[in-house]
């Protein structure tokens, strides 16, 4: 996939105000027009132009894409990297499906690489809770925002502090953001994909309406041990070779911070699960902790090391490729 630098696209300046960004625009968008240009490519420029604006336009759309794009040129082979928009808070009405939990705004087709960054389009619904009989008592938007959490605070439960980043605009049309801190409840058996309701906690309301509620999408950070399927967990396993094959006693750790003693069956193979049962994400049906051994050689060398080696191939008569033959 290829970057697409929306400024260069609009011929405008990454710290273009409002009101410049809307004149090239509607500069661009004259010029182009399939009405109006009969030209080989004029409808693909002015499908480009469009995409570009419906980006640039949106406070929140924009500030996501500066945050991705400062670092990259037009045409550069790009991928967004895992949980690019961690700690971005967003309204109701930008919020939609895909990679990056934003839609709305352009109607056109859209590039490989919007879909990447902002999801499948939508038109914009403005607020939430709107009844004509209630004037202008209306409910405020919901916001939305991604955080992640470690996987210990899934089995424990937590109490953490979250930075939030809300992208604005001042009076002259220029995007920033500006952060604040909440003090978050991680509950017992959270998964991920998840999300935890503060009510209150999005754009005001009007009137007599009361605010919107924050939800918090859960993730879990990387971790160099487990990974996570749903409620289950996995841990891979190193296992030397005579514990692999005579059986042995391990001491494993838990994403809790507890130890389990497992017992290695003789002969085990690598690549071979091994189920704990209910030892993965807690909750009404807990998850499994699947154990996945993994054999690790030592290596040879001192003298002593490798006639160990020399005395186990004579030991034994093993063919390990002998499938491999016609």
């Amino acid at each position: 996939m290829k970057f697409r630098d929306y400024y260069e696209t609009l011929g405008v300046a990454r710290g273009a105000t409002e009101a410049e960004i809307k004149a090239a625009y509607r500069k661009l968008a004259r010029k182009y027009h399939p009405d109006v240009n009969k030209e080989a490519g004029a409808e693909a420029q002015f499908k480009e132009v469009g995409e570009a604006y419906s980006v640039l336009k949106d406070t929140e759309k924009r500030a996501s894409y500066d945050r991705m794009g400062a670092n990259w040129k037009n045409g550069q082979d790009f991928t967004p990297p895992p949980n690019w928009n961690e700690g971005f808070e967003y309204s109701d009405s930008n919020f939609g499906g895909g990679h990056g939990g934003f839609g709305g705004g352009y109607e056109g087709d859209q590039s490989e690489f919007f879909e990447s960054l902002f999801g499948r389009g939508r038109q914009s619904q403005g607020g939430r809770g709107a009844n004509p009989r209630q004037g202008m008592n209306l409910k405020g938007q919901d916001h939305h925002a991604k955080i992640l959490i470690d996987l210990a605070d899934a089995y424990n439960g937590a109490q953490r502090t979250i930075s939030l980043h809300m992208p604005t605009q001042d009076a002259n049309g220029h995007v920033s953001t500006q952060e604040r801190k909440l003090d978050v409840s991680i509950p017992k058996g959270i998964k991920a994909g998840q999300n935890l309701r503060l009510a209150g906690q999005g754009g005001p309301g009007m009137g007599s309406g009361g605010a919107g509620d924050l939800y918090l999408e859960i993730d879990f950070h990387p971790n160099p041990m487990y990974r996570v399927d749903g409620k289950d967990v996995y841990l891979d396993l190193p296992l030397a070779p005579w514990e692999a094959a005579l059986g042995a006693t391990v001491n494993i750790p838990t994403p809790a911070g507890s130890t389990l003693e497992l017992k290695i069956p003789a002969g085990t193979a690598a690549g071979r699960k091994m189920r704990l049962k209910e030892k993965g994400i807690p909750s009404k049906e807990a998850g499994d902790l699947y154990v996945v051994p993994n054999i690790v050689l030592p290596s040879a060398e001192t003298d002593g090391q490798k006639e160990a080696y020399q005395a186990l191939e004579k030991a034994f008569d093993f063919q390990p490729r002998n499938h491999l033959k016609g």
